[in-house]
């Protein structure tokens, strides 16, 4: 395959995911965030441990925007910052159990709509959209 069909195909996919991701979660609102805020908890709650910077750079967001939404996340007791042991200066970001709790709650509505569209697909389909995932996860979204 010609790589630059493959990079035009990337993109279409990832358009895609970014439909996807928008259907599936666009109703999924959670009265004490805001979108920003709510994209910003998705992040740590696959990623945690992290920075403010690691927030910064995966949200497209300026440190000062950052440091200001995760100060609303810590006054609402979503978030918990932790200290690094070897480097005082150094902040990680996770979640706080009531943070852990809205996110599951969250994540079970969104996983209910994921269900739904994958219902008629049958054991060997499954089977082949986990190993694509694998490989993309592996090969590609490292």
């Amino acid at each position: 395959m010609d790589k630059k069909e493959l990079f035009h195909n990337l993109i279409e996919f990832i358009a895609s995911v970014h439909r996807v991701k928008h259907e599936i979660t666009k109703h999924v609102k959670i009265e004490e965030v805001t979108p920003v805020q709510y994209s910003i908890l998705e992040y740590i709650t696959v990623n945690q441990p992290v920075t403010p910077s690691q927030i910064s750079d995966c949200q497209h967001m300026s440190m000062p925007n950052t440091s200001r939404e995760l100060k609303k996340l810590v006054e609402n007791k979503l978030i918990e910052k932790i200290g690094d042991t070897e480097d005082r200066r150094k902040q990680y970001i996770q979640l706080s159990t009531h943070g852990e709790i809205m996110m599951n709650d969250a994540f079970n509505r969104i996983e209910s709509r994921f269900l739904s569209r994958i219902q008629n697909a049958s054991k060997g389909e499954l089977e082949e959209i986990n190993r694509a995932i694998d490989l993309l996860q592996t090969k590609l979204f490292y």
